[in-house]
């Protein structure tokens, strides 16, 4: 028996890619604010009419793009190679991974994450961020407790620290590859162990 999602249809799939490439472009374009319904209908080369069968408004569009925006990074997270031997390997990898995803889809998160305009990304990508940092951090208590910093503000500091160089490598044109800006941040958590 097969118990994956059921299948969306390729014409709702285009649709809806039309519409979140028509609200990226309008971004680069625009101020949010003056960014409406109207204008990426057009710009998506379909009818009003049609952006209500998706999305209730811009706000719900925007919420739903960070929702496929996790969970296309949930997906790159989970390529991961069978001969990982420590939390660190596996930590590092998944820097690799997410790095490499933001990297492929560069034109989506210059504007999504280069902007202060849109938080709910920003905002989306900590919350998974703090996740990673909390699950690391439960794998290597002994090091918080023996160093006598509380848990919450360990995550605090490490998601933080991963969201401010991410965006900022961002804004920068990526001038780092993705493998090297990971080994970096790996370097750098991996000193505070020390």
């Amino acid at each position: 028996m097969n118990h994956d999602k059921p299948r969306t249809d390729p014409r709702i799939l285009r649709t809806r890619q039309l519409l979140k490439d028509a609200f990226i472009d309008l971004l680069q374009e625009m101020e949010i604010e003056k960014i409406s319904v109207n204008r990426i209908s057009e710009r998506a080369t379909i009818n009003r009419v049609t952006f209500y069968l998706h999305y209730r408004d811009i706000p719900d569009m925007m919420d739903k793009m960070a929702d496929e925006m996790i969970e296309d990074i949930k997906n790159a997270l989970t390529r991961k190679p069978i001969h990982q031997n420590s939390v660190e390997e596996t930590f590092s990898w998944d820097i690799v991974s997410l790095l490499e995803h933001i990297a492929e889809h560069a034109k989506f998160y210059k504007v999504i994450l280069g902007s202060r305009r849109t938080p709910v990304f920003t905002d989306r990508l900590l919350k998974m961020l703090s996740e990673s940092v909390k699950y690391r951090l439960e794998n290597d208590q002994a090091y918080i407790l023996n160093a006598g910093i509380q848990k919450d503000i360990a995550i605090w500091y490490g998601a933080s620290a991963l969201i401010g160089t991410i965006v900022s490598w961002v804004r920068n044109d990526m001038p780092y590859t993705p493998q090297f800006l990971a080994k970096q941040l790996t370097l750098m958590l991996s000193k505070h162990h020390d």
